[in-house]
């Protein structure tokens, strides 16, 4: 069976990684593929760290690569000097040196470099996947952080099949004014298309596009509240990492939409996952040192202290106050007390400024604050219940199997800070589990 061909449609000012994680994503599941099929690469790739070590040079990099290679590569690959997180997406067209340690040659640019850095060695042909990186007028594109790729014209694709085209985030705000001749190209080729996805707020380009209308969708969730405003068809679920939408009638089309940046490397992996099955899936997973599917959704990382950005008058204060006094009574009256209020006048103006409940700010500033805890240092759960406000662990195993559906002492082992202490370590028994329910 050919390779599927992704093509990434981008805009100027592309948010790099949107692109760059799930590219990524599919190198290293065609990585793993070439491996299990023998393609010349199995010992490359037989290795926990999923670094290419014999066939680094030899041109399997452009297997999964095409499209969009880094500005210059093809001069400067082989030579030394730049790190190897510089040139690990040469594929995504970053423009970068090539490094001369083996984990950067894992991901050298494709063709010209490949080619140039092992003479001799034919280019294997891709087994699961190709991607293309492509722009509306092609060449080198400005992306968010500042570093350029070189792109492909969309219109050269006019001619090729598109097994699934992925659209990258942009910045966005109020003024942001979307480029009318990528939104036209993806509205006229997205049925040519098994499915079509976006990454963060690649979304807005698909609602631009008519492809969201009806639909549930997701997107970064500071932009969730702009994406619903601004494409009132579209069924904007803010907290999912990412959302499968088949469509409500028959031949509608599957459409996928994720959060924001690291999330387009879950969609990546869901997708993969979908076409070349669970051990790939995993395997890349494994390579990437992610989580195949995180827990959670994107209410984890959304800071529940957002409240006080969306309470610039009276509550601001309030908000700053409760921060630093969660174990204490943050009942409505005494809440109400606080600000002067009565309790009734106090939770009708609250919902009116924040836009929920005083009892689901507290809520959510209880486990920002447990969420944090656990993630940056090894307290005991009762300690981080009583300071938070959760009075038990009980009530905080509740909390977090409510809201995030995974256990605290699972939340902690998934996203720990690397500086954390980790002495006294423990783990979540059946028995907790069981108390907990």
């Amino acid at each position: 069976m050919a390779a599927r061909h992704i093509v990434f449609a981008v805009a100027p000012d592309l948010v790099l990684l949107d692109a760059c994680g799930p590219l990524e994503a599919f190198w290293r599941a065609e990585l793993t593929v070439a491996g299990t099929a023998g393609a010349g690469v199995g010992q490359a790739v037989d290795n926990d760290e999923g670094v290419v070590r014999d066939a680094g040079r030899s041109g399997i990099s452009g297997s999964a690569g095409s499209g969009a290679s880094s500005a210059g590569a093809g001069q400067s690959a082989g030579s030394s000097g730049s790190d190897s997180a510089a040139n690990s997406y040469g594929s995504a067209g970053a423009a970068s040196s090539a490094t001369s340690n083996d984990a950067a040659n894992s991901y050298s640019a494709p063709s010209a470099a490949s080619s140039a850095s092992s003479p001799g060695r034919s280019l294997p042909q891709p087994l699961a996947y190709r991607t293309t990186v492509a722009s509306i007028d092609g060449g080198i594109l400005q992306t968010f952080p500042g570093l350029p790729i070189v792109t492909e014209r969309l219109d050269s694709l006019d001619d090729q099949p598109i097994d699934t085209l992925i659209v990258p985030g942009v910045p966005v705000d109020e003024h942001c004014t979307l480029e009318p001749e990528l939104v036209a190209w993806i509205r006229r080729h997205a049925p040519r298309a098994r499915r079509v996805c976006s990454v963060c707020t690649g979304a807005f380009y698909l609602a631009a596009a008519g492809l969201l209308d009806g639909r549930r969708a997701t997107t970064h969730w500071r932009d969730a509240p702009r994406l619903a405003q601004r494409f009132p068809n579209v069924h904007v679920d803010a907290d999912p990492i990412f959302i499968r939408d088949a469509g409500r009638h028959e031949g509608d089309g599957v459409v996928w939409t994720s959060a924001g940046v690291t999330a387009g490397i879950d969609l990546a992996l869901a997708l993969i996952e979908e076409d070349v099955g669970h051990a790939v899936a995993m395997q890349a997973a494994r390579r990437l040192v992610v989580f195949m599917k995180r827990p959670g959704g994107q209410s984890q990382y959304s800071a529940a202290l957002a409240a006080q950005a969306s309470a610039n008058g009276p509550f601001e204060a309030l908000h700053s106050w409760m921060t630093a006094h969660l174990r204490d009574d943050l009942s409505v009256e005494r809440l109400a007390e606080r600000t002067r209020m009565s309790p009734r006048t106090f939770a009708r103006r609250y919902v009116d400024e924040v836009g929920r409940t005083p009892a689901k700010t507290v809520s959510a500033l209880r486990l920002e604050a447990a969420s944090r805890a656990l993630a940056e240092s090894r307290r005991p759960l009762k300690r981080i219940a009583l300071d938070c406000g959760f009075g038990s662990e009980q009530n905080l195993r509740r909390a977090f199997l409510r809201r995030f559906g995974v256990l605290p002492l699972d939340y902690r082992e998934r996203f720990m800070s690397a500086a954390a202490p980790r002495n006294g370590a423990v783990s979540e028994t059946a028995s907790e589990l069981a108390e907990a329910s």
